[in-house]
């Protein structure tokens, strides 16, 4: 099929579709809506161009790959794999590749297609069971110690999207990971599953994370699991709405050269959460879930160890918990103590500062205690009430509100010796923070900007409203609401209006679409001209250019410059 039939035929076929069908395409061809595209012969030929279709290949499927491999050997598509072809406009309505298709098949797999790998799909055993429910435990771990760190701060990212080298020191230095590479891998599957989102500079825990973070550790493991199935590239998918056998995925997208290497990542991720055992193989309570159905979770809450909602407190500052603290728990319990150890059996130290911490972010010395004496299997120490107390009564020496007046953020204090030193404080030159008329400082910046200026500067501030009563910042940072995916029709509305009207007499366009291509080659055509008594006649002309309703060229045959009008001509064909 000549190229130029190829687009007459592809544009034919894209006019015959509905506009579903066709932002559905322009969508999974990365079409931009503004394309200049004036009419469907012009979206055909951009579709057909061959870098647009060597970028397409990488999206087939194994199954589809195999119908078009096949095709371009001589056996057309049919059936189902024809519509699946044709719906990424790689085959025409008869299920032959189109030839520019043909091309990049040949150069994308000059050996043609590989075999597939063989699968087989043994259970896990008993041992590599317990293993991976073992990795389930520590991975979500893992991932929940990622959360509160960038609840912290922020994760920052590269210009490529990933996670930058120091922010992976930073959580192996944490003891969030052991490794860079596990840094990559956990925070990459948070992500993908929706725990993260990002901006342009870093990830930051989303609203769905902050509320995991809480969640008894086998819901948050089940919810993850089911994620990260429905998050799963569309080539590992199987008809039931479960995967393949992994041993395929590699070979799953053959036109794909990161194919094996995507493979390996996601296979990764699932034997990390316990969904594989470390040879791939399904872990019992996943069977259920690779078949497309839901989890049985009955099976690795056997194997996972209790948790516990009772701490040691001791008089060293220290708490201690005899098992794997609650969620809920351990996160409270993480805002007023900086944990040392993480394993079943945690330790978290008290001081000043991360008692500081706590009320600054909400907490008072009722609550501290209160909170404290429910979960202490030995009381509340001494010690750590004093700390309590008196980190209590300093804490707040400093108030920071907005004055009603004059809208500017003010600071008082009864310290003169403290009021002096913010005043004079480089750390504070950010804020400039000035005496008014009396003995406060005041500010043109915002009032949660200079508390957490003075706060970072290791002053007793306290965030106050407008009647002086104290009132709790949420510092961390969360990522904006996922914005809904836009929807193809409305996207794609304004480009599919001007093809639409841009196609309303097709044999005239295309017929002005072949005039014009000829011009632009110089190419000898043979023209049919319908004459005014109705007769028909062919010139054979060199075209030499089109405008105006008319076309020109030389009639070599009689040596002259011939204008035919458009309206007149029937048809045109080369001359090979």
């Amino acid at each position: 099929m000549p190229e130029t039939s190829a687009q007459r035929a592809l544009a034919v076929s894209l006019s015959a579709r509905d506009d579903a069908d066709l932002a559905r395409l322009f969508a999974g061809r990365h079409v931009s809506p503004s394309s200049p595209w004036r009419d469907m012969f012009d979206a055909a030929e951009a579709l057909l161009d061959p870098a647009s279709v060597a970028r397409e290949l990488p999206a087939l499927t194994r199954d589809e790959a195999v119908a078009l491999t096949n095709a371009v050997g001589g056996t057309p598509a049919t059936g189902a794999a024809r519509d699946a072809l044709a719906a990424h406009a790689l085959v025409g309505d008869d299920g032959i590749p189109f030839p520019s298709v043909v091309g990049a098949v040949r150069e994308a797999l000059p050996d043609g297609l590989p075999d597939p790998q063989p699968a087989s799909a043994p259970a896990a055993s008993a041992e590599t069971a317990a293993a991976a429910a073992e990795a389930a435990f520590t991975n979500a771990a893992s991932v929940a110690d990622i959360l509160m760190l960038t609840l912290e701060s922020p994760l920052g990212r590269i210009g490529s999207g990933s996670l930058g080298a120091t922010e992976r020191r930073r959580l192996v230095d944490a003891g969030a990971v052991s490794t860079a590479a596990e840094a990559d891998l956990l925070v990459g599957l948070a992500a993908d599953v929706g725990l993260l989102g990002a901006n342009d500079r870093a990830w930051l825990v989303s609203q769905h994370g902050r509320e995991w973070l809480r969640l008894p550790t086998l819901e948050r493991w089940s919810r993850t699991a089911e994620a990260l199935r429905d998050a799963l590239p569309r080539a590992y998918r199987a008809d039931g709405g479960g995967w393949i056998p992994t041993e395929r995925w590699a070979d799953a997208t053959p036109f794909d050269p990161d194919g094996p290497e995507r493979a390996t990542v996601w296979i990764r991720r699932l034997v990390r959460w316990g969904l594989l055992d470390a040879a791939g193989r399904v872990a019992p309570w996943a069977v259920p879930l690779a078949a497309g159905g839901e989890l049985d979770t009955s099976a690795l809450k056997e194997l996972l160890p209790p948790e516990v909602d009772r701490v040691y407190l001791q008089n060293d500052l220290t708490a201690i918990a005899p098992g794997p603290l609650a969620p809920h728990l351990d996160v409270r319990l993480r805002t007023m103590a900086a944990r040392e150890s993480r394993a079943q059996a945690s330790s978290y130290r008290f001081s000043a500062g991360t008692v500081g911490a706590a009320i600054t972010a909400g907490e008072t010395a009722d609550s501290l205690r209160a909170f404290l004496t429910d979960i202490s299997l030995t009381g509340l120490p001494q010690p750590l009430a004093y700390v309590i107390e008196r980190t209590s009564a300093e804490h707040g020496r400093v108030r920071v509100g907005v004055d009603a007046d004059t809208s500017l953020t003010r600071v008082t204090t009864d310290d003169e010796t403290l009021r002096r030193s913010m005043e004079v404080d480089q750390s504070l030159r950010s804020i400039a923070l000035a005496r008014d008329d009396g003995d406060d400082l005041v500010s043109h910046v915002s009032a949660d900007v200079v508390f957490w200026a003075l706060t970072d500067a290791h002053y007793p501030a306290v965030a106050v409203d407008a009647h002086g009563r104290p009132r709790a910042l949420e510092r961390a940072k969360l990522a904006g609401a996922e914005q809904p995916a836009s929807d193809p029709d409305e996207v794609y509305a304004p480009l599919l209006e001007r093809l639409r009207n841009g196609a309303q007499d097709s044999d005239a366009a295309w017929l002005e679409r072949e005039l014009d291509q000829a011009v632009r080659a110089r190419a000898v055509v043979d023209v049919t001209v319908r004459l005014p008594d109705g007769s028909a006649r062919v010139f054979r002309l060199e075209a030499t250019g089109l405008g105006g309703g008319r076309l020109r060229g030389r009639d070599r045959a009689a040596d002259v410059e011939r204008t035919l009008p458009l309206s007149h001509i029937d048809g045109v064909a080369p001359v090979d």
